[in-house]
């Protein structure tokens, strides 16, 4: 048995074939080493090949509208990918680079083919693999638009902003009513002996609850500035979150429909080529009427 035939009894893909099968195979598909390092895609380039992970690993990667890079899945020894794009011919969806060298199979559309002709159930491995894949990328794709409203806003505060946020809390509190209640009874009632150093109608109390007036007013507007500006971003957040969940589920529906008549219509060829021309599936005879009553 050859390496490459050797190669594919290792894939639970292939692991339903016989030897002389997998050696028929294997005289198609190519094994070709990968490098760490090497970028072997980008998303939107033409997708015309799967591969097969024998050894090695693999990172599938995207990213968002923000150029910020998300993580999709990591292919280890026995898991393949690329195969959205061989099942529909379109541009790929992902980009790959391998992060730990290894060897990898190489699977085109003419190999997928043959694959087929063989063994028709593998179309099946094929959908489920491409239904879980297609699962687990959404879901990480609709995480990375869910961002912390509060972290957003703290990155872009400065000292004055949370100063004014503080204050703004702790004025709010039964501690400040609390103080401020024993602060007044303590001046009232010094000030109403003959060691009096504010005595009635009390000008310096009157003009320091006058500009702790003015200064708590200025630092609770800007904090609601700040609130205006917490709203603004979680709506942004929001309207994010709900775009993304939309156009993935489109996505998922075109991508599972398109799979879906690929694969019936690759099974229709077999079935076709497994029977002579002219060929048809025998009629079932028809049921007598029901003479009942």
């Amino acid at each position: 048995m050859s390496a490459t035939a050797e190669a594919l009894a290792e894939v639970p893909l292939f692991a339903g074939l016989d030897d002389n099968e997998r050696a028929l195979l294997a005289e198609r598909v190519d094994l070709c080493t990968i490098t760490e390092g090497e970028k072997l895609f980008e998303y939107g380039d033409p997708g015309d090949w799967m591969m097969i992970i024998k050894s090695g690993q693999v990172e599938i990667s995207v990213k968002t509208k923000t150029g910020e890079k998300v993580y999709l899945e990591t292919a280890e020894p026995g898991d393949f990918f690329g195969e959205i794009s061989l099942l529909d011919v379109g541009p790929r969806t992902a980009s790959a680079h391998v992060t730990k060298s290894g060897e990898a199979i190489v699977v085109d559309r003419d190999d997928l083919d043959e694959l087929l002709k063989i063994k028709p159930s593998a179309a099946l491995h094929l959908l489920a693999a491409t239904g879980k894949r297609l699962r687990v990328n959404a879901t990480v794709l609709r995480n990375t638009a869910s961002r912390n409203v509060n972290e957003e806003v703290a990155a872009k505060s400065s000292l004055i902003l949370r100063v004014a946020d503080w204050v703004a809390n702790f004025s709010g509190s039964l501690t400040f009513l609390v103080l401020h209640v024993i602060f007044f009874a303590m001046w009232l009632g010094w000030n109403s002996t003959g060691a009096a150093f504010d005595p009635f109608p009390y000008n310096l109390l009157t003009m320091t609850v006058s500009l702790e007036a003015i200064m708590l007013s200025t630092l609770i507007l800007f904090s609601s500035n700040r609130e205006g500006a917490r709203e603004k971003v979680r709506s942004n957040i929001e309207y994010e979150v709900n775009l993304k969940a939309e156009l993935q589920i489109q996505h998922l529906h075109e991508k599972v429909d398109q799979i879906h008549r690929e694969v019936l219509q690759r099974l229709d060829g077999l079935d076709r080529n497994r029977h002579p021309p002219g060929w048809s599936p025998p009629k079932t005879p028809d049921m007598p009427p029901d003479v009942t009553g």
